[in-house]
């Protein structure tokens, strides 16, 4: 492929989806600065339709920020002299930084930062469904939804109007796993990703007002 054809297709690609993904790319957290880049380079993905990369990102950005947000939760959000950096971290980031997805949405359910309704979303959707399909590339609640069997014909061209049909289990078969996980991305990464953008708005809302409480 020639660069001429990557300029022309990013270009088109900017033009088409700027307008509507240039909202995300003010976020002016008060607590969990660390969410702005990968934020940025999530958008940038979905703008240049690059979609199950996002998702994936996305993915990542979700578990980063209940993971994060546990941490100052435990260390507080007060400014430390550097000196006390390391001693004020150290423990909460041994504690949480290799929590599973499952815990951290239970822990931060427990600690106030999602609600009950987030957190069904959260164990009961996004765990198994997207963040399964795509960070650990297991396809099967992604295909679960579809007929067990599709319909297919094969052909010859040197005999056109003979036709054979076999049934087919789809979601067994690698090439159309990936053209119904593609289809699926299309669908899907920009919600996703509006959805845990607002996620860690509200997060960092409450991790503020719950420290400014104590």
């Amino acid at each position: 492929m020639k660069k001429e054809t990557l300029e022309k297709v990013f270009i088109e690609s900017l033009n088409k989806n700027f307008q509507a993904q240039s909202k995300y790319f003010d976020c002016n957290f008060l607590v969990l600065h660390e969410l702005v880049s990968p934020i940025f380079e999530i958008n940038k993905c979905i703008i240049l339709q690059f979609y199950r990369a996002s998702i994936t990102l996305t993915n990542m950005l979700l578990e980063r920020a209940l993971k994060i947000a546990l941490i100052y939760n435990e260390a507080g959000i007060e400014p430390e002299p550097i000196e006390n950096w390391h001693s004020t971290f150290s423990e909460p980031n041994h504690k949480y930084s290799n929590f599973k997805l499952a815990n951290s949405i239970d822990k931060c359910k427990k600690e106030g930062l999602i609600s009950e309704a987030e957190r069904d979303v959260l164990s009961n959707n996004i765990r198994t469904l997207i963040r399964n399909g795509f960070s650990h590339a297991d396809p099967t609640e992604v295909l679960k939804p579809l007929p067990d069997e599709k319909s297919i014909c094969q052909g010859d061209f040197s005999k056109p109007v003979e036709l054979k049909l076999f049934k087919v289990n789809f979601k067994a078969i690698p090439a159309f796993q990936a053209e119904e996980m593609e289809l699926f991305a299309i669908r899907n990464a920009s919600s996703y990703f509006d959805f845990v953008f607002r996620l860690t708005i509200d997060i960092d809302k409450r991790l503020f007002d719950k420290s400014n409480k104590v």
